[in-house]
């Protein structure tokens, strides 16, 4: 559906944006599309660690209406911050951290309601990857009640990397997996904590799944296969609330 509220188009308009320093959520070069600006576009993406897509022609005229000549870019509604600033920020004001990171959360509307459970359960920052994730429009800050323009949202290039330097900050990073062993019930999230939150249909990465501290099972006794991951993402964060109460 097209959407010319969050989208700006046109090789030298997306240049500039990017220039004056928008926060841009992506941009969207048109395949084939090749020479100097190409050139600068991709590599103005890379230095800033804006996510880059390719599409066919068909498909950006579908989304824009106009001269776009080959390049648009999405502006964000929010601005982007620094896990690496907020975590010393929380442990100077003497809070326990609780951070959510999300794997592969590409639908919408379940980031925007995981980001209002969030925001109303204390979260001090929501983590997503700069690939594949879901786009933070106006359908999801709508769905969230407002609470993206709230919580701190953190754009990472990797969910790996953030893990280990958690880690090594001296936070707990947990997962949830269907074939873990131990009931949610069973972790200890009084410390610093950060819980990672797979997509609905292949849950937290394999990759992912190795480098955390410890995984659980939200136990379950009906017969369907899982939860809905915003359901429970807010099962996980009143657990970890129920505990530090």
């Amino acid at each position: 559906m097209k959407n010319s509220t969050t989208l700006i188009f046109g090789r030298h308009p997306v240049l500039d944006a990017i220039h004056a320093g928008k926060t841009i959520q992506k941009v969207i070069m048109q395949q084939g599309f090749r020479g100097p600006l190409e050139k600068e576009i991709r590599t103005i993406c890379k230095e800033q660690g804006i996510p880059l897509q390719f599409l066919p022609k068909e498909r950006i005229e579908y989304l824009v209406s106009g001269n776009h000549q080959g390049v648009i870019a999405y502006l964000s509604l929010i601005e982007f911050q620094k896990l690496e600033n907020i975590l010393p920020f929380v442990y100077e004001q003497s809070q326990v951290p609780l951070f959510l990171l999300l794997d592969g959360i590409t639908d919408v509307r379940n980031f925007g309601a995981i980001a209002r459970t969030a925001e109303v359960m204390g979260v001090h920052a929501i983590v997503v990857p700069r690939k594949k994730s879901a786009q933070i429009n106006a359908d999801a800050i709508k769905t969230s009640a407002g609470a993206l323009m709230k919580i701190p949202v953190c754009r990472e290039a990797s969910i790996i990397a953030t893990v280990d330097m958690l880690q090594q900050s001296g936070v707990q990073v947990f997962a949830s997996d269907l074939y873990a062993e131990q009931p949610i019930t069973a972790m200890d999230f009084k410390g610093p904590t950060a819980l990672v939150i797979g997509a609905e249909d292949r849950g937290v990465s394999p990759s992912i799944l190795k480098e955390v501290d410890n995984t659980f099972i939200i136990p379950q006794y009906g017969e369907t296969d899982s939860l809905n991951v915003s359901v429970a993402t807010g099962m996980m964060l009143y657990e970890a609330i129920r505990q530090r109460m």
